[in-house]
């Protein structure tokens, strides 16, 4: 079997190696409530011009992102707070959560020449919301957007910043930020280029935006069975594709780092202004 796309890359070619084929899900891989898991296959192919990766299938993933995504990787509300207090209590050294915080907070330091206090941020797709719960411990005004109810009913009560609930893509408007941040949320979506370019509706002038997507340069070196390619990530990205991708949107990359995080995750974070 051999699926067929007429699918263009981030940097417009049309050509592609298919590089890992998946019969059945891999082992460490969530096994999603919505996905046809006695029907699994699917491939992950590869830009032969960027470097890009972009999982195919014919399985329908569409409900993963209204409730399926929050209850297979936590239950329900209680377990997105236990998850919640969980991560929060790791030893710093053993946090991406805290290595990202420093890093963001360490730049907009810089960039805005130490005058942070009061300075407000969106993060994009808060989850269990342990980014903008340290963000807000640091001084920082933050509202986080998230699709699922019980994620958003948890950001309230539990991590006590403002709350929006939606679809980035489809909400009205959220407000004006110094900050965006999308956290390991670009690969989730079919247009990340859309996504990226709504951003910059919402950022004040001056401000930045952080983003961090998978690595799959460095992932594919380990094979096919790394986190970065499971099935919710529709992208995963290379060093030059990343870099198109913001250039798309109308960012300057301002700075960009590769990195494997405490929890073995093969990372690319970049600072973007326009």
């Amino acid at each position: 079997m051999k699926l067929t796309h007429d699918y263009v890359c981030i940097c417009g070619n049309k050509d592609f190696s298919r590089v890992f084929v998946y019969t059945e899900p891999p082992e460490k891989e969530v096994r999603f409530e919505s996905v046809q898991h006695d029907k699994y296959y699917r491939e992950v192919l590869k830009c032969d011009l960027c470097g890009h990766y972009v999982s195919l299938s014919e399985m329908d993933i569409t409900a993963l992102y209204t409730g399926d995504y929050v209850a297979s990787n936590y239950m329900d509300i209680e377990g997105i707070h236990e998850n919640f207090k969980r991560i929060n209590s790791l030893d710093p050294k053993e946090s991406d959560n805290t290595a990202r915080t420093v890093r963001v907070n360490e730049f907009a330091k810089k960039h805005f020449s130490n005058d942070i206090g009061g300075k407000t941020l969106l993060d994009i797709g808060s989850g269990l919301g342990v980014f903008p719960y340290t963000m807000k411990q640091l001084g920082w005004v933050c509202t986080a957007l998230d699709p699922d109810s019980n994620a958003v009913r948890h950001l309230e009560r539990h991590v006590g910043v403002r709350a929006v609930k939606g679809e980035f893509l489809a909400i009205s408007d959220p407000g004006r930020f110094d900050v965006i941040t999308f956290n390991k949320v670009l690969e989730h979506v079919q247009d990340p280029v859309s996504m990226l370019v709504k951003s910059q509706e919402h950022l004040r002038q001056g401000g930045f935006v952080y983003l961090e997507v998978p690595d799959g340069e460095m992932a594919a070196c380990d094979g096919k069975d790394r986190e970065e390619f499971s099935i919710d990530h529709l992208h995963v990205f290379s060093f030059l594709s990343v870099t198109i991708l913001a250039q798309k949107a109308g960012f300057t990359p301002v700075l960009l780092e590769r990195l494997q995080e405490p929890s073995t995750k093969y990372t690319l974070r970049m600072f973007l202004t326009k």
